[in-house]
C-alpha cells in the first residue's frame, strides 16, 4: 500500500427551491439555541484552527487504485491529519467494493474499523460535553471510526485497467450515516471535476462550522450550499423527530435533513420482511450474525438497520457495516476453534459463504426491492442449506424466538403496500414498532434499577453518598409477575426466557453499567446540593483550623469532580460551591488563605 501525499420521518420535508452559487453571499455557520432542560450549558473554549473540523471528522482520504500496488491512500486532508499504517491499509481495503459487487456509476456506503491503541485526542474533555447530551445511540465510538464513501468507477479507455476508480472518504468518530451521505453528494461529484482545490475549500468552509452541540439548530455552509440539520438530544422523547423549524435564515438553506442518522428500515428489511420480530430479538440478544448482500451500500445499510432496530437501546457489541477478507480482525471473527462472537457483520465477497458456514445466524439478502415492495413469505431455513452466496435470499438459523411473531404489524405494512403508502410512511411505522417493543422490554428493567437507587433522604452533607443496592436477577424476575411487559405489549410468548438471555447478554452489560453511572452521578450531584444548602460558617466555628483546611480541601475535591465528571446539578450549584469554598478560607489566618487562594487558581 502506498501514500502519497502527507500525512423515522411522519411529516415530508419541503424540498427547498434551487440555490444556486453567487446568488447570495453565506455567511458563517450558524448555531441556533433550542430549548434543553434547565441543566447549564458550558460555555465552549476557545478553539483553534482545525479544532471545529476535528470535532466533525478525523480527516478526509481520497483512495485510488494503483496498477502495482493496488488500493492506495492518495491524499490526507488536512495534511496534518495522522492515521497510522493499519488504519491507512483498513480504510484502503473497506473503500473499495468487492470486484463481484460490480458496481458501475456512483456508490455509497460506510464502513466502521479499529482505531489503533494508544491513540489520545487533544479535544477529549470539549468532545465529553457533546457525549453528555447525546442519545445513548450517537454517543461517539471510542475505539472505533467510521468510515463514509463516495466510490466512482466509469469506463475511461484512456486508463490501463479501462476504468476510473476512485473513492472520496470521510473518516469520523460520528455515527451520522445520513448526515455523511447527504454531505458527500455536495463534495464527491466536485471533488471528481476540480480534484485537490475543492478539498481544501471543503476543509476550511467545514472548519468554520459551529460545534455538533446535540439539542441545537446548525447551518453549516459547504461548497456554496447551506445544509441545516438538528443533532438529537438526550433529553428528545423517544421516537418524536424534532424537525427543524422554518426561520428568516431559510432562503439561503439548500439542503434540509429531518434525520441525521436513520436509514430507511423498511427498505433495508423487506428482504427478510417476515422474520423481523425473530432478527430484533438476535439483535437485542447480541448474537452472532452475518449479512450476505451483493453490494457494500446494501451490506451496510442493513446492518445499520439491525443495529438501529433495537434503539432506544444502544448495540453494545462490535458491527461492521462492511467487512473484507482483507480485515486485521478477519481471523479473529472467522475461526472455528471457538464460538462465533458477539458480532454483526456484512460482507459481499463469496468467500464467505464457506468461511462463515458455523456462525448461528446468517441472513442472505437479493438486491433490495424498489420502495413498496416486499417479499413472498419464507420459512426460515436451515444452516446446512447454504453453501454459497448464490443461495436464494432469507434467514438461514435454527434459532427458535422467544416471543409469538407479531401478526398485526406484518398486515398493516402489508395494506400499505397495496395502498401505495409512501415509502416514509412505512418505515415511520416500523420504526415505532421496534421503538414500542424495546420499551416494552425495558421498561420493567427501568423500573427495577430504579428502585435499587437510596432514598433523598438518607443522604447527609457530612457523610459519603450512599451506595446503590446491588442488581439481583432473581429479585427483578420477581417483579415481573406484577409489572411485566404485558402491562404495554400486546406480544404472547417466553418473556421471562428472554429476559434471562438478555441478561447474559453484552446489551445488558453495557444499558446497566450506564445506567449505574448515572444514577451513582445522580447521588454525587445530590450530596453536592446538600452541601451547598449547608451553613458552613456556622459549622466552622466548631472547627479546628486543622479540620477547617481539611474541609477546604474535601470541598474543591468536590468541584474538581463536579467538573470533570460532568455532574447533573441544578443550575448555579458549582458557583454556590465556589462562594462557599471561599467563605470558609477566608475565615482562616492570612498565611493559610494565601496558600489555599493560591491553590484554587489556574
Amino acid at each position: 500500500m502506498a501514500l502519497h501525499g502527507q500525512g423515522g420521518m411522519e411529516e415530508p420535508v419541503e424540498e427547498p427551491e434551487d440555490f444556486r452559487q453567487g446568488d447570495v453571499s453565506i455567511s458563517p455557520a450558524i448555531e441556533v439555541p433550542d430549548a434543553g432542560p434547565g441543566v447549564e450549558t458550558p460555555a465552549e473554549p476557545l478553539l483553534l484552527p482545525w479544532d471545529r473540523f476535528s470535532a466533525w471528522l478525523h480527516c478526509i482520504c481520497v483512495v485510488g487504485f494503483d496498477l502495482e500496488l493496488g488500493q492506495a491512500v492518495e491524499v490526507i486532508y488536512p495534511h496534518h491529519s495522522k492515521l497510522t499504517d493499519k488504519e491507512k491499509t483498513s480504510i484502503c481495503y473497506l473503500s473499495f467494493p468487492d470486484s463481484n459487487s460490480g458496481c458501475l456509476g456512483d456508490t455509497q456506503f460506510c464502513f466502521r474499523f479499529r482505531q489503533a491503541s494508544g491513540r489520545k485526542s487533544s479535544l477529549g474533555c470539549f468532545l465529553d460535553q457533546f457525549d453528555r447530551d447525546a442519545p445513548l445511540c450517537l454517543k461517539r465510538d471510542q475505539g472505533y471510526y467510521y468510515g463514509y464513501v463516495y466510490f466512482r468507477q466509469v469506463r475511461d479507455k484512456s486508463l490501463k485497467r479501462g476504468y476510473f476508480q476512485k473513492s472520496l472518504v470521510l473518516i469520523s468518530k460520528l455515527p451520522y450515516v445520513t448526515f455523511f451521505h447527504s454531505l458527500l453528494k455536495l463534495v464527491a461529484p466536485e471533488y471528481f471535476e476540480k480534484q485537490e482545490p475543492c478539498l481544501e475549500a471543503a476543509c476550511n468552509d467545514i472548519d468554520r462550522w459551529p460545534t455538533p452541540y446535540p439539542g441545537k439548530i446548525l447551518m453549516l455552509p459547504i461548497m456554496g450550499v447551506v445544509m441545516k440539520i438538528r443533532i438529537p438530544a438526550c433529553y428528545d422523547k423517544p421516537g418524536m423527530s424534532q424537525l427543524v423549524q422554518s426561520s428568516e435564515n431559510d432562503n439561503l438553506v439548500s439542503v434540509v435533513l429531518p434525520t441525521i442518522h436513520e436509514v430507511d428500515l423498511f427498505r433495508c428489511f423487506s428482504p427478510v420482511f417476515f422474520h423481523i420480530q425473530m432478527l430484533w430479538e438476535l439483535v437485542l440478544l447480541g448474537e452472532a450474525l452475518v449479512v450476505m448482500a451483493p453490494s457494500p451500500a446494501e451490506s451496510s445499510d442493513t446492518v445499520l438497520a439491525l443495529v438501529s432496530c433495537i434503539s432506544p437501546l444502544r448495540y453494545c457489541s462490535d458491527f461492521r457495516p462492511y467487512f473484507t477478507i482483507h480485515d486485521s480482525e478477519f481471523k479473529e471473527y472467522t475461526t472455528r476453534t471457538q464460538a462465533p462472537p458477539s458480532v454483526i457483520l456484512g460482507v459481499t465477497n463469496p468467500f464467505f459463504a464457506k468461511t462463515l458456514q458455523h456462525w448461528p445466524h446468517i441472513i442472505r439478502i437479493g438486491d433490495m426491492k424498489q420502495a413498496g415492495e416486499v417479499t413472498k413469505q419464507m420459512k426460515v431455513k436451515k444452516l446446512k442449506n447454504l453453501k454459497t452466496l448464490d443461495s436464494k435470499p432469507g434467514v438461514y438459523s435454527s434459532y427458535k424466538p422467544f416471543l409469538n411473531r407479531d401478526e398485526e404489524i406484518i398486515k398493516q405494512l402489508q395494506r400499505g403496500v397495496q395502498q401505495k403508502r409512501p415509502s416514509a410512511a412505512q418505515n415511520a411505522i416500523l420504526r415505532r414498532h421496534f421503538l414500542e417493543l424495546t420499551q416494552s422490554f425495558i421498561i420493567p428493567l427501568e423500573r427495577y434499577v430504579a428502585s435499587l437507587m437510596p432514598l433523598q433522604k438518607s443522604i447527609s452533607p457530612w457523610k459519603s453518598p450512599p451506595q446503590l443496592r446491588p442488581f439481583s436477577q432473581d429479585e427483578f424476575m420477581k417483579t415481573l409477575e406484577k409489572a411485566g411487559p404485558q402491562l404495554t405489549s400486546r406480544l404472547k410468548g417466553d418473556w421471562i426466557g428472554l429476559y434471562r438471555q438478555f441478561l447474559k447478554s453484552p446489551n445488558f452489560d453495557g444499558w446497566f453499567r450506564n445506567r449505574r453511572k448515572e444514577m451513582t452521578q445522580k447521588l454525587e450531584a445530590l450530596h453536592l446540593e446538600a452541601l451547598c444548602d449547608e451553613d458552613l460558617q456556622l459549622r466552622i466555628q466548631k472547627h479546628t483550623e486543622v479540620e477547617t483546611v481539611d474541609l477546604v480541601l474535601k470541598l474543591k475535591d468536590k468541584l474538581t469532580q463536579a467538573e470533570r465528571e460532568q455532574l447533573p446539578v441544578k443550575a448555579g450549584t458549582l458557583a454556590r460551591l465556589r462562594a462557599h469554598i471561599e467563605t470558609v478560607i477566608l475565615s482562616l489566618p492570612e498565611d493559610l488563605q494565601g496558600i489555599l487562594l493560591k491553590s484554587s487558581s489556574p
